[in-house]
């Protein structure tokens, strides 16, 4: 019997379930602008990927996210289906040019008013709402102002986080300030393939200091409106980097100089209280990093209550000396700039044999397991939570209408065994949710990626759980049945 079918997927479910502790959360994750469409309305106002998915050559077709899956319409039959699913919670974010159109000033009642409801929704129906402050759709005013590489973003954001919290106040189980600073930082400002497309090298470290002091201002603003006692986190996509050759030092040096610009950026000061010196001393030829003031890495390094991880995929590299044709390999949509600022060309990403997902990216369920340990290992304190975990594959729409998702599936199961693996071996894993509960606008790459395990028809927006929903959908019965 082939993965997928009914009594295959049954016991699977609850094999999994059984793996995983009484008091482990399930959930799914989305972000507004990949979903919610209705750009236009209720006095929004443009954010930097409506700019750039309007800006011919930026998106694959030329998508954009102006209607999307139209959530902002159908958020009630959305929150059926997550109820159908059994969710414990609900990771959204919050659209920033809903709430300040032109990215500062006095809220815009009706965007307030839409997350409002949908929080009040999803608590009548038993999900908790965890909501991300900041998951890349920066009011396009702020960036005609310098976006994320001047210091008056990270200003703004603090003002719109502590108006976020006044009005859906301690309805939220878990604030979130920022989704993914590598990627609002190298990608938009570095390689260009996300908003705001700019390729300006000095600029991405620039914008990584901003965005750690954002989080920071972020979480300083929503304990102000509520209290100390507010749950907050920050979700990173923690690179999980492998040597080519694990007894080459100079490709283990590949993996650090990497690790510094990925990670160690952003756990540095959100997590230690300082920049990594070794990060400063690789990078001293694009930037002396003059724009951090005194200051500004406490403010970064605030008390949190959970870490969200989001995993993928693991990336192997070696050193390159320039010697020989070099691999483009890393993961990410194709540029002629690099998102790996003074890195680019000392490093050569090495393709590894093994099954791929839509996207290019290496199926490795290790890598989750390995990464949930090392963060463990290095603040044993922190809990976490697995914030993104998902792949995008093609489906099967049968005859009758049913969209059959086996490899989609099977990459769901095996990452929760990861989990579950990890857990056994010591890490404080709280939670997971699964990327993504809707097929979706894929940033540059359009709607020509898939990650739902709800299929949308774009022509018609219906919905359909794939089989992988009904996995997921079994898991959470079984592991609901089992706890005390």
């Amino acid at each position: 019997m082939r993965p997928g079918t009914t009594s295959d997927t049954a016991d699977g479910a609850a094999e999994v379930a059984r793996e995983l502790p009484a008091s482990f959360r399930f959930g799914s994750a989305t972000a507004s602008y990949q979903i919610e469409g209705a750009v236009r309305e209720d006095g929004r106002g443009p954010s930097i990927w409506d700019t750039f998915s309007h800006t011919p050559g930026r998106t694959r077709n030329g998508d954009t996210g102006d209607v999307a899956c139209d959530h902002y319409h159908r958020w009630r039959e959305d929150i059926g289906l997550m109820s159908d699913l059994g969710l414990d919670a609900y990771r959204l974010s919050i659209a920033w040019p809903r709430i300040q159109p032109d990215g500062r000033g006095r809220p815009e009642p009706r965007g307030l008013a839409f997350y409002d409801r949908l929080v009040d929704g999803l608590l009548s129906a038993g999900i908790d709402p965890v909501v991300t402050l900041y998951h890349w759709d920066l009011p396009q005013a702020l960036e005609d102002r310098g976006g994320w590489t001047v210091r008056e973003t990270a200003e703004a954001f603090g003002e719109y986080a502590g108006h976020v919290a006044a009005a859906l106040g301690d309805r939220v189980s878990m604030w979130t300030t920022l989704n993914e600073p590598w990627c609002s930082a190298y990608l938009g400002y570095a390689s260009g393939v996300h908003a705001p497309g700019r390729t300006e090298p000095e600029g991405a470290l620039r914008a990584v200091h901003h965005l750690n002091l954002a989080h920071g201002l972020g979480v300083q603003a929503v304990r102000a409106e509520l209290g100390e006692a507010a749950r907050c986190s920050v979700t990173l996509n923690l690179h999980a980097l492998l040597p080519a050759d694990p007894s080459s030092a100079a490709d283990r040096d590949a993996v650090r100089r990497l690790d510094a610009l990925a990670n160690r950026a952003f756990t540095g000061p959100m997590l230690d209280g300082a920049y990594p010196p070794d990060l400063l001393a690789d990078t001293a030829e694009v930037t002396d990093w003059s724009f951090v003031r005194d200051g500004d890495t406490a403010v970064a390094h605030q008390r949190l209550d959970a870490l969200g991880v989001n995993y993928y995929t693991t990336t192997t590299v070696r050193a390159w000396d320039g010697t020989t044709e070099r691999s483009s390999e890393d993961g990410h949509a194709p540029s002629r700039h690099t998102p790996w600022v003074a890195a680019g060309d000392r490093v050569e990403f090495v393709a590894v044999p093994g099954q791929r997902t839509d996207m290019g990216w290496l199926v490795d369920p290790d890598g989750l397991r390995d990464l949930l340990l090392d963060v463990h290992r290095r603040y044993p304190e922190l809990p976490l939570m697995v914030t993104e975990n998902g792949a995008a594959f093609p489906d099967t729409v049968g005859p009758n209408g049913a969209v059959d998702d086996p490899d989609r599936l099977e990459y769901v199961r095996r990452h929760l065994g990861a989990v579950a693996e990890a857990i056994r071996a010591g890490a404080d894993v709280r939670g997971y949710f699964l990327w993504s509960l809707l097929d979706n606008f894929e940033w540059s790459w359009g709607y020509d990626r898939r990650f739902g395990i709800v299929r949308v028809d774009y022509e018609t927006l219906r919905r359909t759980a794939k089989s992988s929903a009904r996995f997921y959908r079994d898991v959470i019965r079984e592991h609901r049945a089992g706890r005390p």
